[in-house]
């Protein structure tokens, strides 16, 4: 029978096995509504801030949030990008600096209590205390925080840029064209690695372990970014054709369906967390019967 040596001498079997036990047995779909209303929380406050920041570098707020609006709305349901784009140009143009401030403030808050319950989910994921005293939890959240604030703003401006270089590009050279439709793939490869690294920054530096593996691609960041890219696809094409929300929820339906966009996230989040703690823990028995 074949055997992933790699993933801790287990087999495809056993690796499914086991981690559909851990799943039910940590209560993901507790833990990831949860995470799902933190991440609402954080989700405006954070939108604006970027903008802001990002109309700071640039000068220019409205090709920031047209650069915003227009990935979102290729990751997020219709009505939710649709949402999204309205409440944040609300909120820009009756923003001032206090405004902005009390935003700040807010997103701080708001991203290092949904980054602490991201913590806790991945503490259980793999059967770890939080032993961490309070200041260093929030040292961490806060650092986590911050990190993920820089790859979101690096990201953007990537894109931002590039497509910008590529239309320069494109009116100077006679294969112009080609310029342009290589970056319009190009692009959305640079999106995933953006979300690749962040997905396996939680899973390295979140949960409370010290020993860990696989520091620069765990199997469970392949597994989990995956599985949210699945859950987003399909998320849409099922509203593509069956969409009640509206019928059922009236005016409040894209906001329903923003919830469970970030619920179905969060489940796919923390699948590859146990995946990972899975195949760890298979490791450690591993070793721990070497040592016998």
């Amino acid at each position: 029978m074949f055997v992933i040596r790699n993933f801790g001498g287990m087999t495809w079997k056993e690796l499914l096995t086991r981690t559909w036990r851990q799943l039910w047995n940590d209560r993901v779909s507790d833990q990831s509504a949860t995470l799902s209303f933190y991440f609402l929380l954080s989700l405006f406050p954070l939108l604006l801030f970027l903008s802001a920041l990002m109309g700071l570098l640039l000068q220019s707020n409205s090709v920031t949030q047209g650069v915003l609006y227009r990935y979102l709305a290729t990751i997020l349901p219709p009505s939710a990008s649709s949402l999204i784009d309205t409440t944040l140009g609300e909120i820009t143009r009756g923003a001032n600096p206090f405004k902005l401030s009390i935003a700040l403030l807010f997103l701080w808050w708001s991203a290092a209590q949904g980054m602490l319950a991201i913590i806790e989910g991945l503490n259980i994921a793999y059967k770890v205390e939080a032993t961490r005293s309070w200041w260093r939890k929030y040292a961490v959240a806060s650092g986590l925080t911050i990190v993920f604030l820089l790859l979101a703003a690096a990201a953007l401006l990537l894109l931002l840029y590039g497509e910008r270089l590529s239309e320069i590009v494109a009116s100077h050279v006679d294969f112009g064209g080609s310029v342009v439709r290589i970056w319009k793939v190009l692009r959305w490869f640079l999106v995933l690695a953006f979300v690749l690294m962040a997905f396996n920054i939680l899973y390295v530096y979140a949960p409370n372990v010290r020993h860990r593996e696989w520091h620069w691609l765990m199997p469970g960041t392949v597994v989990g970014v995956s599985l949210w890219l699945l859950a987003s696809g399909g998320f849409q094409l099922y509203l593509r054709f069956f969409n009640q929300f509206t019928v059922t929820y009236g005016t409040i339906g894209a906001v329903i369906i923003l919830l469970l966009w970030f619920y179905l996230s969060g489940i796919a989040f923390l699948v590859g967390a146990e995946v990972n703690s899975v195949i760890e823990g298979a490791s450690n028995q591993i070793r721990r019967n070497d040592r016998r």
